[in-house]
């Protein structure tokens, strides 16, 4: 956190770093262009702040391309200071334009004017395939550029010399997550917050009045935020351009809709991007489709078109720490280019960054339009990748139930059952596997609070309709406890016995971990347990073997993001005020590092790296030089279990004796709200998906040749489900055991502690940042037969 550095690497390591990266006498430009998303804010920050840090000058370029073409004060020196408080701003404080001038060779000639004054031969470009697109020509027309300059006498030989090549790096911020290579745009999963906060807002509305509502979405060639607000909210019917609705397709409709009323659904709701087609390549609009359902079903039916809103508040926590990271690494992959390195974008598989090149992105997602033109609708949905593909499927599963008639019956009863403290997600998550395991031809039981619940009986059937509009439910509906099945385990047997009970599938956090080895191990004893058994991680904390990520806890991310940023405000408003704020998590500092990246902290106190008095004291001076400059506040967070005796109080009480007459400090402990509130949806998003992918897996396992009725006694038949770096893996809990610390209940080993160094080096601090997992470009697309865990 000081200057002796506490990252995982050895003492010396920064300066081995900053030699390996050094920025010395090169200079960045950075600038944003084409559509706005939020979390470009972010990305500019951690590009300025980046480049500043490994010595090199960075330049903002306002307005996009036309800044450039145009030059003088529209091409200005940034500092650390300049990126200060835009974290939390949506759009781009830089400015964004549609430019004609830079689509003409003249207007390129004197925008490589304009930089070479400069000395940028660096650029960073924010936008979307054209505005990539866009830089990859400049690019290659450089030297040209640069010789025809010269013969004007523009600039001399020397500087032609100098400034022989100029090095691009992409990054790609666009709502509509249309960009091929990349899971994740920079602002889809906030535009995604917007859709799902309105769609939340108007089912309350439509519940009361028996309505039946049409959303239009953006999305005018990519239909990925329709089809993922479609899977987060249990929307009806969805219209995407990708994949256009069978002939027919109005009768098919109007008989779900009505289906779905006769099933007591009091509402209806349709989801339309706005680029929406049918297979003859025509438009379907929102009020074609109203139309049809007032004169066919005459359902009082009311259209909304989102818009705009789409665009604009303030970025996700998700999308403040991509945004973040691909920053960062854009800095790097520039120091690095050589005159050989072709442009290349920055982007996220899985939760790795990678780096593509940036033509190849552009071919791919050009194909699809093609695609889509020649009507070759199937070659379209497989050019959007795997996550693409994967969301299209899971929605038909889980939006249309086949008669029964028509399921084939497996004979095998499935149990769900929730276990530890509440989290924002096990709802949806309970509803997939109940709507997927009807689909496989099972029974499924709820099994109400926990293992608690299990021993007393309180187990029942439930059905298809049972779970509607689950997924935006927070909390837990099953009900959900702490306790652990070792003292039922006689009482537990018997009710699986009882109920018959094939196949056990458990949502929650650590305690489902510890309950699972439990269960396992009392397979002995009780031939009840020898059945498939899996579990879906869900808690805030985010410390379950065997999984990157947790239902729960992105939620959980964004509340303490929104707290953060009020506090800020409040901080910014009295100035030299220190927040200190404790979060939850238990012993793991998911929740205070991430929350720490995604609000622009100075600081966060972790359990997974030991900190000692000289740290807090570097940290006081560090806040102290800091009320010097124009940013006159702090925010530190703090874990609750971080220090047994460095509490949130006593650091309270040192920051306030050590602060006097520079800083006051106030602090704030956020408490049980982190675990409640409707669930964002990357959570709604991510449970639903690996819940439906655990239900499956179950099927598989029942299917085999003496699936029901045989013993499940191999450790492979005790799972657990999660991500891990950019696969969905099914990990047998024995072996997880080796990878556990169960004192602490967290994994030995965690990715997201190589984000420290990055937190810190955003906050002015020295630290080593790992330089990407191999600083190499990736070949695109076909990957191996594993599963990629797209979110």
């Amino acid at each position: 956190m000081g200057d002796h550095d506490v990252s995982p690497n050895p003492k010396g390591s920064f300066r081995k770093f900053l030699e390996q990266l050094s920025g010395a006498g090169k200079a960045i430009g950075v600038l944003t262009s084409g559509g706005d998303a939020q979390g470009m804010n972010a990305a500019v920050r951690a590009v300025v702040r980046m480049g500043i840090y490994v010595g090199a000058k960075v330049y903002f370029i306002y307005e996009g391309y036309q800044g450039m073409v145009d030059g003088g004060s529209n091409i200005v020196e940034a500092d650390w200071e300049s990126v200060s408080s835009i974290l939390q701003v949506g759009g781009t404080i830089i400015g964004s334009a549609r430019c004609k001038d830079f689509r003409s060779r003249e207007g390129r000639l004197k925008a490589a004017h304009n930089l070479l004054q400069l000395g940028i031969t660096n650029l960073c470009v924010i936008g979307g395939d054209g505005s990539l697109t866009g830089a990859n020509i400049f690019r290659k027309e450089w030297s040209g550029l640069l010789e025809e300059l010269a013969r004007e006498g523009k600039i001399n030989t020397e500087e032609v010399q100098k400034h022989g090549y100029l090095n691009v790096v992409g990054m790609v911020g666009s709502i509509d997550n249309d960009f091929c290579g990349t899971d994740m745009t920079i602002g889809t999963d906030s535009a995604l917050h917007r859709i799902i906060e309105v769609v939340d807002a108007i089912m309350t509305t439509a519940q009361s009045h028996q309505r039946t509502f049409v959303l239009e979405v953006m999305g005018r060639h990519c239909g990925y935020l329709a089809l993922v607000s479609a899977l987060a909210c249990g929307a009806d019917w969805v219209f995407l351009p990708e994949s256009p609705p069978e002939e027919g397709w109005q009768e098919n409709m109007c008989i779900k809709l009505s289906e779905n009323r006769a099933r007591k659904k009091r509402l209806n709701i349709i989801i339309v991007a706005e680029g929406a087609i049918d297979t003859q390549n025509k438009a379907i609009t929102s009020e074609q489709i109203k139309e049809l359902v007032v004169t066919q079903l005459g359902y009082d039916t009311r259209v909304t078109i989102l818009g705009h809103v789409q665009r604009g508040g303030t970025p996700s926590a998700f999308d403040r720490i991509l945004a973040s990271r691909m920053g960062v690494e854009a800095v790097v992959a520039l120091l690095q280019a050589t005159p050989e390195t072709p442009a290349c974008v920055v982007s996220l598989s899985g939760n790795q960054a990678v780096r593509l090149p940036l033509m190849e992105c552009v071919q791919m997602t050009q194909e699809v339009q093609k695609a889509m033109d020649e009507r070759r609708f199937k070659d379209a949905v497989q050019l959007r990748g795997r996550s693409f593909e994967n969301n299209l499927n899971t929605y038909k599963r889980l939006a249309i139930k086949l008669p029964d008639s028509q399921i084939p019956k497996s004979n095998c009863n499935v149990g769900i059952v929730n276990v530890g403290a509440p989290a924002a997600g096990m709802n949806a998550a309970v509803r997939a596997a109940v709507r997927v395991g009807i689909a496989d031809g099972h029974k499924v039981f709820a099994v109400y609070d926990g293992f608690e619940g299990f021993a007393k009986g309180q187990v029942k059937e439930i059905g298809w309709a049972d779970v509607g509009g689950w997924t935006g439910q927070g909390g837990s509906i099953l009900g959900t406890k702490r306790t652990l099945p070792g003292k039922y385990l006689e009482d537990i047997a018997t009710q699986m016995r009882t109920h018959g009970i094939n196949a056990l599938l458990i949502i929650g956090g650590f305690e489902a971990y510890l309950g699972l080895l439990e269960l396992s191990a009392a397979r002995e004893k009780h031939k009840e347990f020898c059945v498939p058994m899996v579990m879906v991680p869900a808690t805030v904390s985010n410390n379950v073997p065997g999984s990157d990520f947790s239902i729960g806890a992105d939620t959980a991310l964004n509340t303490i993001t929104d707290m953060c940023d009020r506090i800020k405000q409040s901080a910014s408003g009295t100035k030299r005020r220190v927040f200190i704020i404790e979060t939850m998590g238990g012993y793991c500092g998911y929740l205070a590092n991430m929350g720490a990246l995604a609000a622009g902290a100075d600081a966060a106190y972790i359990f997974e790296e030991p900190f000692d008095i000289r740290d807090l004291q570097s940290n006081v001076e560090h806040l102290t030089e800091k009320m010097k400059t124009t940013i006159q506040r702090g925010l530190v967070l703090r874990n609750e279990s971080c220090s047994e005796n460095y509490t949130t109080d006593f650091i309270y009480q040192l920051y306030s004796e050590e602060g006097k007459g520079v800083f006051d400090c106030r602090k704030n402990v956020l408490g049980h709200m982190q675990q409640g509130g409707a669930p964002s949806p990357f959570d709604r998003n991510f449970g639903t998906k690996i819940s439906a992918r655990a239900m499956q897996w179950i099927s598989t396992k029942l299917k085999e040749p003496a699936g029901r009725g045989k013993r499940f006694v191999s450790d492979d038949s005790v799972c657990v489900l999660g991500i891990s770096k950019r696969n969905l893996l099914f990990q047998p809990v024995a072996e997880l055991k080796e990878e556990t610390d169960f004192v602490h209940r967290i994994p030995k080993e965690q990715w997201w502690l190589k984000l420290r160094p990055l937190m810190k080096i955003l906050a002015k601090y020295k630290a080593s940042f790992e330089v990407s997992d191999a600083g190499q470009l990736e070949p695109m697309q076909p990957r191996g037969p594993e599963e990629h865990a797209t979110i």
